[in-house]
């Protein structure tokens, strides 16, 4: 796993924020060191995968960037006949991914396929993952997403949606500003390196609410949702068909 030094020296521009081969190669230790409980996600969305998958169905891992939700789940599934598709529309990232996933021995196939997760048609589904995906997909379209996955989950399908979340409240927006950016400093991130990165990805992730999560769910289609994992304004949901 190589360092994310990415934003370490500064720079007199600084690009959008895209998931390029740069991005790629320290993608793993970027993501640890800026979401807190990013593993235990990991971890549970395979458990998650594990309890619902359903023989003879397709498991979806949109947005899959290096694959490790995709793996996690390979981990944990042993209803016979899944096959697991990893769609994302990086290239530099699934060329990546295809080296973790061949380093592994495992009856359950991963297909890599590069596409726009928004022209993707959603089949046989018994467990679809957007794990930290839906924040980078312009607003205007998430629902029309989310909608056709509902449509394409079986019956007793979920959908595990990891987000950023943002809130109303300025006073708590702020407080948790602050000790996110506590948490980034403890993994030995500068102050220059959180501001320049800050700075790029400003446009392109762009959070909801909690309650706007719960709202364009229950408009999708989905009977339920709830939260499973919380750290500061991270958090991951599971809604049900």
């Amino acid at each position: 796993m190589q360092k994310d030094d990415l934003y370490a020296s500064p720079r007199d521009q600084l690009a959008p924020f895209q998931f390029d081969e740069q991005v790629a190669r320290v993608f793993p230790d970027m993501i640890k060191r800026s979401v807190p409980g990013y593993s235990h996600i990991i971890l549970n969305i395979g458990v998650l995968a594990g309890a619902y998958a359903q023989p003879n169905s397709n498991v979806y891992d949109l947005g899959s960037s290096l694959g490790a939700a995709s793996i996690a789940m390979r981990h944990r599934i042993s209803a016979p006949g899944v096959e697991i598709l990893a769609i994302d529309s990086s290239a530099d990232m699934l060329r990546r991914s295809r080296d973790f996933l061949d380093a592994e021995e495992s009856d359950i196939p991963v297909h890599n396929i590069c596409a726009d997760i928004r022209q993707v048609d959603i089949k046989q589904a018994s467990v679809v993952v957007l794990n930290f995906t839906l924040q980078f997909i312009p607003p205007a379209d998430r629902l029309a997403l989310l909608t056709r996955i509902h449509q394409g989950l079986l019956p007793g399908g979920i959908l595990i949606l990891s987000e950023k979340l943002r809130f109303d409240n300025p006073a708590q927006q702020e407080w948790l500003d602050q000790h996110h950016l506590l948490f980034k400093r403890a993994q030995g991130y500068s102050d220059l390196e959180i501001a320049q990165k800050r700075a790029a990805i400003e446009n392109v992730l762009i959070p909801d609410t909690e309650d706007n999560h719960y709202e364009r769910l229950s408009d999708a289609g989905f009977s339920a949702a709830h939260c499973w994992f919380r750290s500061f304004n991270f958090a991951s949901f599971v809604a049900h068909k």
